[in-house]
Formats: C-alpha cells, sequence, structure tokens
C-alpha cells in the first residue's frame, strides 16, 4: 500500500514538473577557438544554462508538455581569460501553428555583445528585482523576451508583462558595465534599443502584425489555405506602417530575420492570391530581400 501511494506522489510531483516550466530550451556551446582551456569547462557551461533557462519558473502560468515554448541559444565563445567570457549569443524560438505539425519561426536574434563571468558549478539563480550576474541577467532578459513574443501570437499586445520584465532587466543591468544594456553604445541594435522599441507605440504595429500573421494567417491554414495566406498577407500591411515614419527599423528587420523563407514558402504554393500589393510591401520594406520575393508569383 505504502509502495502505492509512493508511485502515485511521484507521478503527480512528475507531471505538476512537467507543467511548471515554460521554455523547452536547447543551448548549444561553441568553443573551438579555445585551443588552451579545458574543454570540459564549455560542456558545463552549456548544461548549467540549459538547467537554468528550463528550470527557471518564469511566469505565473502552468504550461503543459506540448505548451512549451521551443527555443534555441547559441554561445560562440571567442575569448576566455581568468573565468571571464566573450561570445556572440544567437537566440530562435519558434510556435506550433494550430492543427499541425509545424513550427513557424517567431525570433531570430543575434547578441554581438554577450561578456560575462562563469565559475563552475556555481549555481544560476533569477531574482528579477536584483543583478547577479551577467550571464543570469542575458539569459533571463531573453527568456522574458522569448515569451513575451510567444504571447503576442496568441492574443494582441498579450506579451507586454513580459517585456516589462525585460525592460526592469534591462534598467538593473546598465550600471553593471557589461556592453549591450546601454544607449549610448553607438549602434541602435542592442538590448536596450530592442526593449525599448517593444514597449513604444511607435513599434505596435510589429507585435500587432505578429498576432494577424500568426492567429489570423498561420492558424487558419488547416481549415482554409487561402483565408490563412490572406490573413499573413494582412499581416505585412500592418507591419508597413511602421516603415513610413521608421525605415529599416531595428523590429521591421527582426521580424524579417525570421520570417524570410517562411513567407515565400507560403506564397509560392497552393491556391492563388492577388500578391500585387503584399509584394509591394515586402520591397518596400525589406529591399534586402528583394531576390527571394522575386520567387512569389
Amino acid at each position: 500500500m505504502m509502495r502505492k501511494w509512493l508511485t502515485i506522489f511521484v507521478f503527480i510531483s512528475f507531471f505538476q514538473l512537467v507543467k511548471a516550466q515554460e521554455l523547452n530550451a536547447t543551448v548549444s556551446v561553441n568553443a573551438d577557438r579555445m585551443t588552451d582551456v579545458n574543454p570540459q569547462i564549455f560542456k558545463n557551461l552549456e548544461k548549467q544554462v540549459t538547467e537554468f533557462l528550463n528550470n527557471t519558473k518564469w511566469t505565473n502560468k502552468e504550461y503543459k508538455q506540448h505548451e512549451k515554448i521551443a527555443c534555441n541559444f547559441f554561445i560562440n565563445v571567442s575569448e576566455f581569460n581568468s573565468n571571464n567570457i566573450v561570445a556572440t549569443l544567437q537566440i530562435q524560438s519558434s510556435r506550433l501553428v494550430f492543427n499541425s505539425t509545424y513550427s513557424s519561426p517567431i525570433l531570430n536574434l543575434n547578441d554581438k555583445d554577450f561578456g560575462f563571468r562563469f565559475i563552475e558549478f556555481e549555481q544560476l539563480v533569477y531574482d528579477q528585482n536584483s543583478f547577479n550576474s551577467n550571464l543570469i541577467a542575458v539569459l533571463a532578459y531573453y527568456a522574458n523576451i522569448i515569451i513575451g513574443a510567444d504571447m503576442d501570437t496568441y492574443s494582441e499586445l498579450g506579451g507586454t508583462k513580459y517585456f516589462e520584465v525585460a525592460s526592469n532587466i534591462m534598467s538593473l543591468s546598465q550600471s553593471s558595465g557589461y556592453k549591450g544594456w546601454s544607449q549610448s553604445e553607438g549602434n541602435n541594435n542592442n538590448r536596450y534599443f530592442l526593449i525599448s522599441d517593444l514597449l513604444s507605440n511607435t513599434y505596435a504595429p510589429y507585435r500587432k502584425s505578429l498576432n494577424k500573421y500568426h492567429l489570423q494567417g498561420l492558424d487558419l491554414m488547416a481549415d482554409d489555405l487561402k483565408k490563412g495566406k490572406e490573413g499573413v498577407a494582412e499581416s505585412i500591411a500592418i507591419l508597413a506602417q511602421i516603415q513610413r515614419s521608421r525605415p529599416n527599423a531595428l523590429l521591421t528587420r527582426t521580424f524579417f530575420d525570421a520570417k524570410t523563407d517562411e513567407i515565400v514558402q507560403i506564397f509560392t504554393g497552393g491556391p492563388q492570391t492577388n500578391n500585387a500589393s503584399l509584394l509591394e510591401n515586402l520591397n518596400r520594406i525589406s529591399p534586402l530581400n528583394s531576390m527571394k520575393w522575386n520567387k512569389i508569383r
């Protein structure tokens, strides 16, 4: 009898654990250039970052296993000196399309200023009210960006709460001395500008477009492919609102860094739609991808 209750307890505990966390993150650390450093350090980094991302409770919502957000963190190490690491970080996330097994890319971000101190086996603990380390701060920042963007695809501006958390992390980190958190670094392509733009009314069409693209676009395709394609085209028209006042905006580039190939795939097959205004918008917003847009007929 005792064994039976123990089994039930373990099962319930496991079920609760499976439901609790939000991210299904895969982490890859490339340190091939570090030929004079014990490679086990980077394997431990990979393991500890994976556990931190997947085991931290980022929201007060309950996620079932199939609801977890698939994401990838690619850390490319360029320097290692006395436990101080200089690297770049690429972040990707995706979201399952309704009634399908297809995962649509949501984010494809490249952070070029990922510097941090790493002590093997030192526990990574997130406290949203204080800055403990740049490793924790950057990972927590992007975890909330991923969750916020995912929420936006399900309800219009639904990710605001998580973007505000990311903004708070940015504010706490600005005095750390690490790059990527300040608006005075000579570019508009760092963590400061990303979260500032995501919370700005000026760039709200990016978030509204992401919602329309998925909820009234891709999610409809299993039942009505043509209507779904029309929804995607309408989402591009919403995104075009940014171009009129902010040409080549960071969030416009962010959208196409994730979506360009998918858009081409959507509109090069299946039922025909009127692509004239779609192509006009695509070529105006993202002229660098004009060769890809030429494949749309």
